[in-house]
Parts: C-alpha cells; structure tokens; sequence
C-alpha cells in the first residue's frame, strides 16, 4: 500500500502524519506529535525520521511514495533549508533535506511554507477543488497568502510570493510584519490583540469597563479570543474593533481581488471562526473597492477543512510531491 508521509513543523508543536490516497479522500493513518520547544532541530529532525522509519518496520506493507513538509518561512524550499522563521527561534538556516533523503533514498521529498501548503490542502481536498484561480490567507496569528494560479501553486522566483501581510493599508495602526498599518497588523491574530489593548486602555480611561478586559491588570491577557468571545456577547468594544478588523479584511481582499482576479478566495483560522462578525462589513468594503467584474466572478469562503487544515497541509506537499515524480516518470 502507498503511503505518504506529512511533516508539520510550527512554532508550538511539530508533528508527522502517514496518509494514503483512497477515492481522492485522504486516509489519516498515524499521527504522532511533539512539542517544538521540547527537542532542538536536528533532534526534532531525529524524530521525524525515526517515527516514519517506526511506522513502515510496523506495517510491511506500507511502501514510502513522499515526503511532504510544511513550515513557517522564510524557507529555501528548493535546497530545503529553514531560514530562521519567526516563530522558530532556534532554526537558523536549518539543513532538513540531507539527512531526510539520506535516510529514505529515491523518495521525493518537498518543502513548502505553511501558507502554501493550506492552499494546496484547500485546492486538492478543501474549499476551493476544482478550480484554476485561488487565493487561500491564513488569516491566523500571523496573515500570509497561497495563490493557486491557473491551476499551478504559484510560489515566485525564490519562494515569496503570496506575502500579502505586508502590504500596507494605513500610515500607522498595529503592527504585522515588522510594519505598521499592514494588513497582517490589522487581520491577525497579532494584530486584533493590538487594536484590542489599544480599545481597552481608551476605553478604561473613559470609565467603560470592556467584558474582555475590565480593569488595567487585564491588559496583558488580551487576545483575538477573548475579543472575539466578548463581541460574540454583543460587548460595544469589542464590536467596533472587529468593525474595524472587517473594513480592513475587505479592504485587502479588493486589492488581492483586483489583481489577481481569483475564483475563490478561502479563508482559514479566525475569519472560519468569526465569519459571522466579519462577513457583512468585509462584503461591503469589497463590492465598493474592487472592480465589479471582478468582484462578480469571486467567492470568499471559510476554509473547507475547517480546524483540520493543518493536519492536511503537509501531506497535501507530499501529495504532490508525488505526483510531480509520476508525471516525471511519464514524462
């Protein structure tokens, strides 16, 4: 039986998934995890390849097709290096291909960031199959794009593309990618944090006591959860911060919209959570900012894969990982 490895590794756990590919449906067969904090790189890389190594001498009929990885960048997917993610301190320019391939030889093996990798997940098995023009934004702590264009994951000259974060939308505002008034400052787990100490301060200064946070000492605990369960209780503050976090999100999309005229733009994380508080003041902000062509011709959906994205992400790398060596077989 084929199986496919997936290799997930986030700044909180690190985990390896064995799939097969039954009827086009993934078939999860064994998930084991660890958390990142826990072993350092080339110890965590140790655990990748001896929980793979673990599961095909526990089933011998399991035969190895590829190796699939995903993981915050920036990244050097082609030589397969880790060059020092945000979120993983410890991995500066982190060699994960050598010892991968040394162990398990003539296997392909595929690296991607992780917002590519949703994008493959939601285009092969999610919310957006079937179709040639897709946008999928993470839209979780931090905002980063995977652009699916005319049926091609679309990754750029050295693996940057879809780095929608970065792009400005204010002069000043909360902070995402090292930049102020950015769009991954305004839609981001990060960012909503920002907007929601900044409410919370004013807010306190006038004598109102917000539900998410009621008195100084609170400040510091303040994140897009605790916003996000107070607007859903219909707290005031709470409200016009995800205002605010909608006028942005459409305001983004319009210009992702106008230039890149997708089919499908497929959201995952807070917008799968929060869709209720965000969808109406996005819609309205997009139909006015883009152009009316374009904005006809384009869906904006919550991700299909619901909360199980990440479990897919890395094994849909391996997916095609695996289908590039068959058609180059073919080929």
């Amino acid at each position: 039986m084929d199986v496919i490895a997936g290799i997930d590794i986030g700044g909180t756990k690190c985990a390896v998934s064995m799939i097969r590919i039954q009827n086009e449906q993934v078939i999860f067969l064994t998930k084991e995890q660890k958390d990142t904090e826990e072993l350092y790189p080339y110890r965590m890389i140790e655990f990748f390849i001896s929980t793979i190594s673990c599961n095909l001498e526990q089933h011998k009929d399991w035969k190895l097709s590829a190796i699939g990885i995903s993981c915050g960048g920036p990244l050097d997917e082609k030589n397969g290096l880790i060059l020092s993610p945000p979120n993983l301190p410890h991995w500066d320019r982190i060699d994960l291909f050598s010892p991968i391939k040394d162990k398990f030889e003539d296997i392909p093996v595929m690296l991607q960031n992780d917002a590519n990798a949703c994008a493959l997940a939601e285009w092969q098995f999610g919310a957006g199959k079937g179709c040639r023009n897709m946008i999928f934004l993470t839209f979780g702590t931090g905002l980063g794009a995977g652009l699916i264009l005319n049926g091609e994951l679309y990754s750029g000259t050295n693996g940057m593309a879809g780095e929608v974060g970065h792009i400005r939308l204010e002069e000043t505002g909360p902070k995402g990618y090292g930049k102020e008034g950015s769009f991954e400052g305004f839609c981001s787990g990060g960012g909503i944090a920002q907007l929601g100490k900044m409410a919370a301060k004013k807010a306190l200064e006038q004598g109102i006591y917000p539900l998410f946070c009621k008195n100084e000492t609170e400040l510091q605990s303040v994140s897009a959860r605790t916003i996000g369960e107070a607007a859903e209780k219909g707290d005031p503050t709470a409200l016009g911060i995800y205002d605010t976090v909608a006028r942005k999100l459409g305001q983004g999309l319009a210009i992702l919209v106008d230039i890149l005229n997708p089919e499908k733009i497929v959201i995952g994380s807070i917008f799968l959570r929060q869709e209720k508080l965000l969808r109406k003041r996005m819609e309205e902000v997009l139909t006015k900012e883009a152009l009316i062509q374009s904005v006809s011709a384009v869906q904006v959906v919550p991700a299909g894969l619901g909360e199980k994205i990440g479990d897919y992400a890395a094994v849909s790398v391996g997916v095609r990982a695996y289908n590039e060596k068959i058609n180059e077989r073919r080929g």
